[in-house]
């Protein structure tokens, strides 16, 4: 019944005109506002919506990841334009000192928008 259906995903953040300007000015994205939400309009045709939400409360797993061709390389420019990578330690998912894990699967590094969500880069 669904199959046939142009389906999205999307995630809430407490702050439209910051994320906007997170997702469009610091990683770069297609991002466009209408009725007070944003709409990433992702490489591949994906799109992602992103709402306000008054009690907002951060996602505590990853909500959008971006594969990449060269994660060290991507992990140095989004550092370069203030994002700051997550640190994990003595954890499974131990990170090395600029936020890449390492410990088997792609590289990976977790990051958060302003209002919280978790996001990553991996290599692909």
């Amino acid at each position: 019944m669904l199959q046939e259906s142009d389906a999205f995903s999307g995630f809430s953040v407490d702050d439209v005109p910051r994320a906007h300007a997170f997702y469009a000015g610091t990683l770069g994205l297609d991002v466009t506002e209408e009725n007070g939400m944003l709409t990433l309009a992702l490489r591949g045709g994906g799109r992602v919506l992103i709402y306000p939400k008054p009690d907002h409360a951060p996602a505590t797993f990853t909500v959008l990841n971006f594969p990449v061709p060269d994660l060290e390389a991507v992990v140095d420019r989004l550092a370069a334009r203030g994002v700051r990578f997550e640190h994990y330690e003595g954890t499974p998912i131990e990170t090395d000192a600029r936020g890449i894990f390492r410990g088997g699967g792609p590289l990976i590094a977790w990051f958060t928008d302003p209002a919280g969500n978790v996001l990553s880069v991996l290599e692909a």
